[in-house]
């Protein structure tokens, strides 16, 4: 880690056994990531009445080039078990954001808005303008709300446009009024 580790503890016995699993856990997290430059950890013993036992809020800050990621955890009796479920989630996120990072997350295709220019019942197929003039060959497989029957023309779509044979092809075809066309 660039930064040190900071641990605090509040309104509990300081701890060398829960003080050195937080270190290993924090060491840990260096594994999806690389690059934290910083880790703040607070475990606090909550003040509750003698009956309802001990419990345990633990609040996990970790620094990435530009993210932080705040977990927090107060839900348990046992400081072993709310500091684990902390750095579980912490890890998750962390590993997301290295993903991130790296291009690993899978980007998903932009929605296009148009309007069904011309329609071939018939045959099965159609094709759809978009507000720049583009046009889009789509087929009956490609609809997916409402049914190609149901379609008309002059009907507002949304769609996700890829490359076929022929060009570009209108994919996941759905009716709505997702936004005006000019």
């Amino acid at each position: 880690m660039q930064v040190p580790l900071t641990i605090t503890m509040r309104h509990m016995a300081p701890s060398d056994a829960l003080e050195a699993k937080i270190r290993r856990k924090a060491r840990k997290l260096e594994e999806f990531h690389p690059n934290i430059t910083g880790c703040h950890v607070v475990l606090e013993e909550q003040r509750r009445h003698h009956q309802q036992g001990h419990w345990f809020n633990v609040r996990l800050e970790v620094h990435l080039p530009g993210h932080e990621i705040v977990v927090n955890r107060d839900h348990d009796e046992d400081a072993n078990v709310a500091l684990r479920d902390a750095f579980d989630a912490a890890a998750r996120r962390v590993e997301d954001v290295a993903r991130l990072h790296r291009g690993d997350v899978k980007q998903h295709p932009t929605p296009l808005h148009g309007a069904v220019a011309r329609l071939f019942a018939r045959d099965g197929y159609g094709f759809i303008r978009t507000a720049d003039g583009s046009e889009f060959y789509f087929s009956r497989e490609n609809v997916v709300d409402p049914s190609f029957e149901q379609l008309e023309e002059g009907t507002e779509v949304q769609f996700i446009a890829e490359p076929a044979g022929e060009g570009m092809q209108a994919k996941r075809v759905s009716a709505g009024r997702h936004h005006a066309l000019p």
